[in-house]
């Protein structure tokens, strides 16, 4: 049976959830306030060029393989992407420097070039101790239902695995953890910086997070055109399945008819009737009215102390020299302690760890230069801030000075910056403006503490009918975190339906019983 089916928010959760839904048979309708789709990942336009704008690092590319092959195609004949062969490359200053390849056995020994023999050695025991928290994970938690408590995960690993569920490590620091496996500060600090892929401080998250560094192990791939072509290839695959897309009308009110919802009032005071409504928006958009006021105790609300990081993002088109650039690159503060504590103190960072993504660049093992001497390149610069930008206004004497700040930092790790670049900045403001109520957090809830991950929101909503997707929702944030939750959203819905049905049949008299509706995982 075909539902209709509304989803406000075309981010990577709501395009997944909208193509999987399609493929189902429901008739579904997007809702994008934007006149782009992709959420976070845009693109930026910067002295006519286009900059890829929001996440740029690739990884789990099986999540979306399975989306396609689920909807029929194949996500090769969409966009063009390669696996990188460098995974990042990260310096202290001028001379501490130091790649992680795809390659595990070269990471090894260039850690061991780097910090020593005894380096290696850790580091290859940090490798499966990650391997093992992802594998326990995998699928009970990252690709399973949400559980509110650690116990139903627990059993969904299986009591016989009850030493892996404790490998887990969540009631450990991870920042404690990192120094229990190196003696190296600059590894600890490199590893360290994982917990700020979800927004979090890495000395107040727990060790559990040290399974990032596996996603990326399996594989960080290239997009061309970044992560925006990505979502503009869901769009396309969801297009195929008969999605409809409204783009530059933004919902003003998920309605409701008898406690249950019946569809979106849209900002131009159109109607879009629905007998389900995905929210693909930060649940603080809920908690906070922006979709009326029925809609606001649709689920818990969350205080702004618990938010993930925001950021400070320029998108540059610039001559740089100095620094061998390669696709990822980071910059590490000399005091990784202060760059947090200036953050929980609610102001930028005063000398801040610094990532480039250097757009034109290859992740290729050859280092020769791709971009011509006095020519230009794509860039974005991303440096961590608190969520504040629903009550800080950032001045231009503000901005001016943490410019500067993020080009001494680069300086003094060998990078220089055309001093007049073509650039724009966005602030914790901005992302605010982008995404209301959050404060411009971009990550939904921090990571901080072993219960953080069990408070996310969950794709079921106090609402019947109205169901949660995206980055700020289970199982975490990230592009293919995001796009889990689609799937689980889409799972839920579908067991939901069909709860519906067989309750239905039992309670009509004579009623003709049929078959229900498959609901196993869509992932």
């Amino acid at each position: 049976m075909s539902e209709k089916i509304a989803i406000i928010g075309a981010g990577m959760g709501g395009l997944s959830s909208a193509a999987m839904l399609a493929a189902r048979g429901h008739d579904v309708t997007v809702i994008e306030k934007e006149d782009w789709v992709g959420g976070k990942a845009r693109t930026v336009r910067v002295d006519g060029r286009d900059i890829a704008a929001g996440p740029t690092v690739f990884t789990m590319r099986d999540v979306f393989d399975r989306i396609f092959q689920a909807c029929g195609a194949r996500l090769d004949d969409y966009i063009n992407v390669r696996r990188a062969e460098v995974i990042a490359r990260h310096a202290w200053d001028d001379r501490e420097q130091l790649d992680l390849f795809a390659d595990p056995v070269r990471s090894e020994e260039a850690i061991g070039d780097f910090a020593g023999a005894g380096a290696a050695s850790d580091f290859r025991a940090f490798r499966e101790e990650a391997r093992r928290i992802y594998e326990v994970l995998d699928e009970p938690f990252l690709r399973g239902d949400k559980s509110y408590t650690p116990f139903p995960m627990m059993w969904r690993i299986g009591l016989s695995r009850i030493g892996d569920a404790m490998a887990m490590r969540p009631f450990d620091n991870l920042w404690k953890a990192l120094g229990q496996h190196f003696s190296d500060p600059r590894l600890q600090q490199l590893f360290g910086r994982y917990a700020t892929y979800c927004g979090s401080d890495p000395f107040r998250s727990p060790a559990t997070l040290m399974l990032i560094a596996h996603t990326e192990a399996r594989g960080v791939w290239l997009i061309d055109g970044g992560i925006n072509a990505l979502a503009n290839a869901l769009k396309a695959l969801a297009e195929a399945k008969g999605v409809s897309f409204i783009t530059g009308s933004g919902a003003a009110q998920i309605l409701t008819e008898g406690r249950r919802v019946s569809g979106v009032r849209l900002d131009n005071g159109d109607t879009v009737r629905a007998d389900i409504v995905v929210s693909n928006a930060d649940p603080a958009a809920l908690t906070s009215g922006k979709f009326g006021e029925i809609a606001r105790k649709a689920v818990p609300e969350m205080p702004p102390s618990k938010r993930s990081l925001s950021a400070l993002v320029w998108f540059a088109h610039a001559e740089t020299s100095g620094f061998n650039l390669s696709h990822h690159n980071v910059f590490f503060s000399p005091d990784y302690a202060r760059e947090f504590q200036d953050i929980a103190a609610g102001r930028p960072p005063s000398d801040p760890t610094v990532y480039v993504c250097a757009q034109d660049r290859s992740a290729s093992l050859h280092d020769a230069p791709a971009i011509a001497d006095g020519m230009r390149e794509r860039i974005q610069i991303i440096v961590n801030a608190p969520a504040n930008g629903d009550t800080h206004t950032y001045t231009a004497e503000e901005t001016e000075k943490c410019t500067h700040i993020m080009r001494s930092t680069l300086q003094r790790c060998g990078l220089t910056l055309e001093q007049d670049m073509p650039s724009q900045l966005a602030t914790p403001q901005t992302w605010e403006g982008l995404f209301p109520a959050t404060g411009g957090a971009l990550y939904g809830r921090a990571s901080h503490g072993w219960a953080a991950s069990f408070l996310r929101q969950g794709p079921k909503t106090r609402i019947p009918g109205l169901y949660c997707a995206g980055g700020a929702t289970h199982p975490a944030a990230g592009v293919p975190m995001a796009a889990l939750s689609g799937l689980l959203a889409a799972r839920t819905i579908e067991r939901d339906l069909g709860s519906m049905r067989r309750f239905h049949r039992a309670a009509t008299p004579g009623g003709t019983s049929m078959p229900s509706a498959k609901t196993g995982s869509m992932g």
